[in-house]
């Protein structure tokens, strides 16, 4: 499909349903829906946005979903309405979504009935005037929908109690959405797509505003670095990542949609049983993980039977591939692995290494159309091979953030050039290496984990006096959390901030470590030295090994 003249998200996506109509878009738990049922759904979700809420164009929709078929339709209904789409974590606790919801003013959710209990707690603090919920199954065929939902349900007990004030049923509202006439939207292309909530080195999330223009420009530097190296309209990509990451949302909604390639959905990449099962009766291409879920999977029996002859791109992101993961990829599936980098900001890929030129230890080069410079701690560019601060510009790069001026001030120039706060490598040939980040980011499995945020929660417990949270090596999820506190009550134990912090944190943001302290390093102004944590941790590491 030529996307030169396509400027905006429902541009691509409305060519796509027309030129792919008959070829499979996505699958999961056995059901597929063709290029033509997402374009059906689509509209139908669209229609009953525009025609059964108080929903007006640039309003926005919160959408808390696992990977499962309603994800492509709310999202391209959503966008085809003229509204703005929230990705929300579906495991996200009270507090958080509470904040997402109400920092994005969103006037409606979507939500997984197996995880609405933890919104309907909180609904009534949010500009939330109409819920939409979903049944993992909705959206299969007779009688494969009542016999999933009812397991889920009644079986498996995965359905808690819950109650909105507003509330549909998914499949309600599309048949309410057959009866009225949608109202094509016409978006600009520097008109917000998509709120991505990211965190930062405070640890408040913020909406990073993904144009369209943001957006179909990622979609088409992406499509430029692996297309040559892949088929249109025949590939079949495996989608593990969660579609509300920006990553795979970038990947599988719009790359391969616009390129009439099928994606098959994981809801839950945890559980790899069920994972290899649902790879075995397709003939797979492509694949789009990180590291932890290439090492598990590595180990798995069932995977490692698989027929990859036909595997001919594995793409890695999301945490730094190690370099025996890597090897034990190729060993096991005879596709290298190609690492890019991105952010949350630039919608998300800012490089890759080419297919066919890639580089171990590297992310690769910079797309195209886009500019990156290596400066030191003054904004002085380095030379190459010098290690400094990645900054990047290019069409991918944000509008800012939602109504936070001064954090985007902080972050983005007036000229566009984006501070990445990571520290790289400019190699001679234009690769770049990520050596450290200059954030305190904490990445564990893939996920951003911010300090402030676990120390602020932490020091909400009563016998907390201070708190500190590094970042850990762990064989399993790149990262874990580890937490230094001060306490005034010598009877509490580690088990117990544990379960203080289970019931405000999401489970990958809980410490795995906590370690007491008399007191912790500080500046002569008093700030936290979490720099000094780490610097011990790596020596006791070093004396462990050594």
């Amino acid at each position: 499909m030529d996307t030169n003249n396509l400027h905006t998200v429902p541009e691509v996506f409305l060519a796509a349903f027309q030129q792919y109509r008959e070829k499979p878009a996505f699958t999961c738990l056995g059901q597929t829906l063709t290029y033509g049922d997402i374009d059906r759904y689509s509209e139908q979700f669209a229609s009953y946005l525009q025609n059964h809420t108080n929903l007006k164009p640039g309003d926005r929709v919160a959408v808390q979903l696992a990977n499962v078929l309603q994800y492509p339709v709310c999202m391209f209904g959503i966008l085809r309405a003229g509204m703005v789409l929230v990705n929300t974590n579906p495991l996200y606790t009270e507090r958080e979504v509470q904040h997402q919801l109400t920092d994005s003013g969103a006037k409606a959710l979507v939500v997984m009935a197996n995880l609405a209990d933890t919104a309907s707690r909180i609904i009534q603090n949010t500009d939330v005037e109409q819920v939409i919920v979903t049944e993992a199954a909705d959206l299969h065929g007779f009688p494969k929908r009542p016999i999933i939902n009812f397991v889920a349900k009644h079986i498996k007990k995965m359905v808690p109690d819950f109650s909105f004030p507003n509330q549909v049923d998914f499949r309600k509202a599309l048949k309410l959405g057959v009866s009225g006439s949608v109202t094509a939207a016409k978006p600009q292309p520097e008109d917000v797509a998509v709120l991505q909530y990211t965190g930062g080195t405070t640890g408040v999330a913020k909406g990073a505003m993904l144009t369209h223009h943001n957006l179909v420009s990622n979609m088409k530097q992406m499509d430029e670095r692996i297309g040559a190296e892949t088929d249109e309209g025949a590939e079949t990509f495996v989608a593990p990542l969660p579609l509300y990451h920006i990553y795979a949302f970038t990947t599988h909604c719009m790359m391969l949609m616009a390129t009439g390639n099928h994606s098959i959905l994981i809801p839950n990449p945890r559980d790899l049983d069920s994972l290899v099962a649902a790879l075995k009766p397709h003939q797979i291409t492509g694949f789009v993980g990180l590291n932890t879920l290439f090492n598990g999977l590595c180990h798995h029996d069932g995977f490692k039977s698989l027929d990859f002859s036909k595997m001919k791109i594995t793409a890695s992101g999301g945490m730094a591939l190690t370099t025996d993961v890597g090897e034990l990829w190729q060993r096991t599936t005879g596709c290298q692995a190609s690492e890019g980098y991105g952010m949350t900001e630039t919608s998300p890929v800012i490089s890759t290494n080419p297919p066919n030129d890639i580089r171990v230890g590297t992310v690769g080069t910079a797309v195209t159309d886009t500019e990156i410079k290596i400066v030191d701690d003054e904004g002085n560019e380095v030379a190459k091979g010098e290690s400094g601060e990645l900054l990047v510009r290019g069409p991918q790069v944000m509008k800012g953030y939602w109504q936070r001026p001064e954090a985007t001030a902080e972050v983005l120039s007036e000229d566009g050039w984006l501070n990445t706060g990571d520290m790289a490598v400019l190699c001679e040939d234009n690769y770049i290496k990520i050596v450290d980040r200059k954030k305190d980011m904490i990445i564990v499995s893939g996920f951003n984990v911010y300090p402030n945020e676990i120390e602020d929660e932490i020091c909400k417990h009563p016998a907390i006096l201070e708190a500190a949270a590094i970042g850990v090596e762990d064989v399993k999820t790149g990262e874990a959390v580890k937490l230094f506190v001060v306490s005034s009550d010598s009877s509490v134990t580690k088990e117990d901030l544990v379960a203080f912090c289970r019931k405000q944190l999401t489970a990958y943001k809980v410490p795995r470590l906590i370690e007491f302290r008399e007191e912790l390093p500080k500046s002569n102004v008093g700030k936290i030295l979490r720099r000094e944590l780490k610097e011990e941790e790596k020596a006791k590491q070093a004396g462990k090994a050594a």
